[in-house]
């Protein structure tokens, strides 16, 4: 019976009589065609499966009822199944009728038969020995393409009995004089060697053969042989170093130009790349180790590199096996730099998978000659641009951790850390920030240059830093007296700037709560050699801006349970601040978390009079470890030369360039004498940029300028900028005004609030940016001065400031217009670092930010 649809898509029987055999042909001769063409015109995946269903019933029903030995569509069936096998369907039915096939006298019928045997078998399956003696029987055919077909089959699925039974067959067809069979004879002992141990010594007589024939076919099935055979027992490699001149020979003759058979092997202009892989590959297997089997093959491979087209995919996979090949074997110095050179051109291609695997050899060859792969730092940090394939950026990023030691460590952690600044997905950030707090752990100068940096990775990606670094470092600082007072002036003004890094949050809070005291004594000289003077209110007043973050800005229960315990430890240490001390921690008593509030109710009876005399005691200082974190190291300096502006004891800032908080050389480029004289800057054209450490130099950097009165002629600037701005800049056209995107926020604190409007300008890559200042407290802001700087394909240009006071609560308390150019066209982002000066209450304040959240395309 035949399985058919009915009317509604049930099985219909139709019975067919025994005398009746063409009405059964009639059914069941749907060719392979008809089906694939039934399939692909099902539209959805139910009706496809409904297609094969019925066919699979079809298929299994003509089994049963065709089992004569020349059935004519036998071979048939077992075609469609393999069409279906492809398609993920189980055709495990069809097993037997493939060994029936086998057994064919007729070729068609074989072939089909030895391709279901390959694909709806393995070497697992139990009815797969009941072929072996059909298989042995196509071995001793007088035809070739019956011995190929038997050859193929039992390379692919062979298991170790069937490869014991076989093997003297396949000895005999490795000494035939036709290539066809010699080729698929070696490529059939090498499934043989790796399954059976003692099968090899069957076949390595018959290897020299091979490599010695004319025959281009058979010469390459000879190396994967031999390889195999290296590869699965290596003890046998001296033996076959006696290989290595006729190997070398033979690629000698393929790379020469007037080559006999280049015409015939040529792919895209190079004579037979895959001969030329395939020695290559044998030659790392038999030199490694060897200097006696290195020395004879040094010349060759130097060849190779040098007389091999690049410019080809062919000429690449040469070449890469090349460099493969050197840094195995004990190659001279000269050509080891040769090979690092090739991958460092690899590393320029634009192909991905050329890139990937030139860093991913770079990787393995760092540990062999690092000095050679030094020369390409440039070219591998370029590979982390935000532009490439997260796979290369990742693998660059290991390569240029392996090339990290204690001589380069200061520059390549910058690098590193400038990557924190552009990297524009979280997961690639972590791996960064993981591997810049490895370096720093591990090759570390000294004390200060180590906690200098864990602050400065901090401050750029606190919300990548684990939790082990986090506590490392209070280990470190805690472990090192020294520099207990700069630590904790550091962090306090690094807070202030970078308050929405969760682990600069969480380890500042620690060191205020810990060495409180050594910020407010006013013993800290800063960098103008006067004292800093930082007031317990002040200080007060930055941990309640932390606890009243959001969650995901550096808020939190965690977050606020650091400042519970840092508020109990300040009760000691800023007695007279004590009650607006108890007043912060009855806020945490009414907390959602259940920990939070245990532990405020415990602080808040640490703090009532019966205390007073133990608590000092009991919350002093956690003891010094005897051993700090990461090893005895030197100290290094300990003098505070990274205080902001406004903090010193007499008043205005000092005078000459300061070194930012990140250590990004902003006040080096600022005017030393205050505000920029009142003149509209015009566009940036070259000079030194505010973000020099982090974009390599060059770029363009404007200091706003306070309000000047609508006459006032435009002048050039003679100062410390060194002429890096002109004249006033045009008037937008008309066109600036269009093409609006919705406002962002570029910067934003509990005082001031900075927002951005960008809208594309007149001229090509021209973006006109619209920026908003918003006073949020409830004193006015004095001597406002906005300053923007930009990396070097970046122009800047800013018109003057509506205003130089920020009235209180004013949604909008002063504009100013900044003009940016892009010189490539929105290729690369629009990325800026401000600067912006203010009085409070009579005080300097110095704030920082970065803006890299601009639209695309700009």
């Amino acid at each position: 019976s035949v399985g058919t649809e009915g009317p509604r898509g049930g099985p219909v029987l139709t019975r067919f009589s025994a005398a009746a055999p063409p009405a059964f042909a009639e059914v069941m001769s749907i060719k392979l065609r008809e089906l694939i063409r039934s399939i692909r015109a099902c539209k959805t995946a139910a009706e496809e499966r409904q297609v094969i269903t019925r066919e699979c019933a079809s298929i299994r029903t003509a089994f049963k009822e065709d089992s004569r030995e020349d059935s004519q569509y036998r071979h048939r069936n077992v075609a469609k199944l393999l069409f279906i096998h492809m398609l993920g369907y189980q055709t495990h039915f069809g097993q037997m009728e493939c060994l029936k096939l086998i057994s064919s006298n007729k070729f068609p019928e074989k072939r089909v038969g030895y391709l279901g045997l390959t694909q709806l078998l393995d070497e697992n399956t139990e009815v797969l020995m009941l072929v072996t003696n059909s298989i042995k029987n196509d071995l001793l055919n007088a035809n070739q393409y019956v011995n190929g077909l038997a050859l193929c089959g039992l390379g692919n699925i062979a298991n170790q009995e069937m490869c014991q039974a076989l093997a003297g067959e396949v000895e005999k067809l490795l000494i035939s004089t036709n290539p066809y069979i010699k080729k698929k004879a070696a490529l059939c002992a090498m499934r043989m060697v790796v399954k059976v141990d003692e099968l090899e010594d069957k076949f390595n007589g018959r290897v020299g053969g091979l490599l010695e024939d004319r025959n281009h076919s058979v010469v390459l099935c000879g190396c994967s042989l031999l390889t195999s055979i290296l590869m699965t027992y290596p003890e046998y490699v001296p033996d076959f170093r006696r290989y290595i001149s006729t190997l070398t020979r033979m690629l000698k003759s393929l790379i020469s130009p007037g080559y006999s058979s280049a015409a015939e092997y040529d792919v895209s202009g190079i004579t037979d790349p895959f001969l030329q892989v395939g020695i290559l590959k044998l030659l790392r297997l038999l030199g490694t180790g060897s200097v006696d089997g290195s020395d004879d093959m040094n010349d060759i491979l130097a060849q190779v590199a040098t007389n091999t087209e690049g410019t080809k995919n062919a000429g690449n996979a040469i070449l890469y096996e090349c460099v493969q090949t050197i840094m195995a074997i004990e190659a001279e110095s000269g050509l080891r730099v040769l090979g690092i050179n090739i991958l460092a051109r690899f590393l320029m291609n634009k192909d991905n998978n050329i890139r990937y695997v030139a860093l991913t050899t770079l990787q393995k060859v760092v540990r062999v000659d690092l000095k050679a792969v030094q020369r390409h730092r440039e070219t591998i940090i370029g590979c982390l641009k935000a532009d490439l394939d997260p796979s290369i950026r990742k693998r660059a990023l290991d390569v240029a951790y392996a090339l990290v030691n204690e001589d380069n460590v200061k520059n390549m952690t910058k690098e590193l850390q400038n990557q924190l600044i552009t990297a524009d997905t979280d997961s690639f950030k972590g791996d960064l920030v993981t591997r810049i707090c490895a370096c720093v752990e591990k090759y570390a100068p000294n004390r200060r240059w180590q906690i200098d940096n864990l602050i400065r990775v901090m401050c750029l990606a606190g919300n990548h830093v684990s939790n082990e670094v986090r506590a490392l470092f209070c280990h470190i600082v805690a472990g090192t007296p020294e520099f207990h007072s700069y630590a904790v002036h550091k962090l306090y003004f690094s807070l202030t700037n970078a308050g929405n890094q969760e682990a600069l949050v969480h380890v500042g809070i620690w060191c205020i709560g810990e060495f409180g005291d050594l910020l407010v004594n006013g013993r800290a000289i800063g960098p103008d050699q006067q004292p800093i003077h930082v007031t317990p209110a002040q200080v007060l007043d930055l941990l309640h801006d932390l606890a009243r973050k959001p969650q995901d800005g550096g808020g939190g229960p965690k977050t606020q349970e650091l400042i519970a315990s840092a508020l109990v430890k300040l009760s000691a240490r800023f007695p007279g601040e004590l009650e607006r001390i108890k007043k912060m921690m009855r806020k945490f008593e009414t907390s959602l978390s259940a920990e939070l509030q245990q532990r405020a109710c415990e602080y808040s009876k640490l703090m009532t009079s019966e205390w007073d005399h133990t608590r000092a005691d009991v919350v002093d200082r956690m003891p010094t470890c005897e051993k700090p974190a990461g090893g005895a190291r030197e100290l290094g300096e300990t003098s505070i030369d990274e205080v902001p502006s406004g903090v010193a004891a007499n008043g205005p800032p000092p005078a000459g360039p300061q070194a930012d908080l990140l250590d990004l050389d902003v006040d080096a480029l600022l005017n030393s004498g205050g505000p920029a004289p009142q003149a509209a800057p015009a566009p940036v054209s070259g000079g030194a940029d505010l973000l020099d450490d982090v974009f390599g130099g060059g770029g363009g950097a404007a200091p706003a300028a306070p309000p000047a009165a609508a006459s006032q002629p435009a002048a050039p600037v003679d100062d410390l900028l060194d002429g890096l701005f002109g004249g006033g800049s045009p008037a937008p056209s008309p066109a600036a005004q269009q093409s609006q995107y919705p406002p962002m926020t570029a910067y934003e604190n509990p005082t001031l609030r900075v927002v951005f409007t960008v809208a594309k300008g007149g001229a090509p890559g021209q973006t006109r940016v619209s920026a908003t200042f918003s006073n949020l407290g409830g004193t006015p802001l004095t001597n406002f001065v906005f300053q923007a700087a930009v990396p070097k394909y970046l122009s800047l240009a800013m018109e003057t400031a509506s205003t130089s006071t920020l009235a209180p609560r004013a949604a909008v308390g002063g504009t100013q217009i900044i003009n940016v150019t892009n010189s490539t066209n929105g290729e690369r982002p629009i990325i800026m670092k401000l600067r912006i000066q203010y009085n409070q209450d009579g005080q300097p304040v110095v704030q920082d930010g970065q803006v890299s959240g601009f639209p695309a395309g700009l």
